[in-house]
């Protein structure tokens, strides 16, 4: 899939929405987020229509992340935060509010209502074992 009429961030790469960008090159482009839980918030987005991560080819990948770190550490000189999140969310139970792959650069600063939380259940080696085994039954 390569455009979506539908999707914003499609719409963007095809400049029939308006968008800040902090980042544009052939495959990638970094703008600011709408919503800013914290100021400085960035998304880093695919200009081809991928829907999760689980689309994403490995160039794209690659090219992405790379582009992220560069952001990243510009959000950082810019804003002076002392922490940083990078939030990507997949479906509708991860939470994936548009169907277009897109990455949150979060900037954390002291006193802010930023919290990633989730209950943690210690688990025995026999069963990470197992896991794991499982896990890279299915890699490449």
């Amino acid at each position: 899939m390569e455009y979506d009429e539908k999707c914003p961030f499609c719409r963007m790469v095809a400049g029939q929405e308006r968008a800040s960008y902090v980042w544009d090159d052939p495959t990638v482009f970094g703008i600011m987020s709408l919503d800013q839980p914290t100021p400085y918030k960035v998304l880093m987005i695919p200009k081809l229509h991928v829907p999760t991560v689980f689309e994403l080819t490995d160039d794209i990948a690659a090219g992405l992340f790379k582009a992220t770190v560069a952001v990243a550490r510009a959000v950082r000189a810019a804003s002076k935060c002392p922490g940083m999140n990078l939030v990507q969310s997949n479906g509708h139970v991860g939470q994936q509010d548009v169907f277009h792959f897109h990455l949150h650069i979060v900037p954390g600063f002291e006193d802010d209502d930023i919290i990633l939380k989730w209950d943690d259940v210690r688990v025995g080696r026999p069963r990470l074992d197992a896991l794991a085994e499982e896990i890279r039954q299915h890699v490449g």
